[in-house]
């Protein structure tokens, strides 16, 4: 056991960052669930806008939590710049949920297509994932961790075949405008984008078990 190790190990430890990593997690799931509701006939791109961008303001709140405990905090539970990098990392995954719903709204989107709501419950499922795995940090499950990044890679994995596919079929289409092929390709990729987000928190989540299992 290192200086470092023993000293975190006899002081106090301060669970504030835990609890504002699981809340940030459940903000991201809570994001992705509201996302989700923005299908054909539920709700407008506009209305899903504002309620995503209502929980991105709640977890900048929250980032900022972190960063003021991390500059007033002798022992954290694990090293400080792990911490810093995973509240960086959650609050990229949200921004990047808040960021695609308000292209769809500024991009005039009525319904999504097929693939995209394919990809915005894809998303939904690792979102919730993550949210489920978060505690297992606190209790020190790092097989949960490692098993949590294994599931979110398979979810990854099927949102590359489905924007890959999507994108395809759209160039293939001599009907398509080329404003909407546009839209839609940004709109996919935005997509795709926050669910690799969310397999790079896994991913991290992952080395951390391995760095403190």
């Amino acid at each position: 056991m290192g200086l470092q190790d023993a000293v975190r190990w006899l002081l106090p430890k301060e669970d504030l960052f835990f609890e504002v990593m699981e809340k940030q997690t459940a903000n991201i799931a809570k994001a992705a669930t509201e996302m989700q509701k923005f299908r054909p006939g539920q709700g407008s791109a506009s209305e899903n806008a504002k309620k995503i961008l209502e929980i991105e303001h709640e977890g900048d709140a929250l980032l900022h939590r972190v960063e003021d405990a991390l500059a007033r905090t002798f022992v954290t539970p694990i090293d400080r710049e792990d911490i810093q990098r995973l509240a960086s990392m959650l609050d990229d995954t949200l921004d990047l949920l808040n960021e695609t719903a308000r292209s769809m709204d500024l991009y005039g989107l009525e319904v999504p297509s097929p693939p995209m709501l394919r990809l915005t419950d894809l998303i939904a499922d690792a979102a919730k994932i993550l949210a489920d795995a978060m505690p297992q940090l606190r209790k020190a499950n790092y097989p949960a961790l490692v098993e949590a990044n294994r599931e979110i890679k398979k979810l990854e994995k099927e949102g590359d075949r489905i924007f890959r596919d999507a994108v395809g079929s759209l160039f293939r289409d001599d009907g398509i405008s080329p404003k909407q092929l546009l839209r839609d390709k940004e709109l996919l990729r935005d997509l795709e984008d926050a669910l690799d987000s969310c397999e790079d928190v896994s991913e991290f989540l992952a080395h951390l078990a391995v760095k403190n299992g």
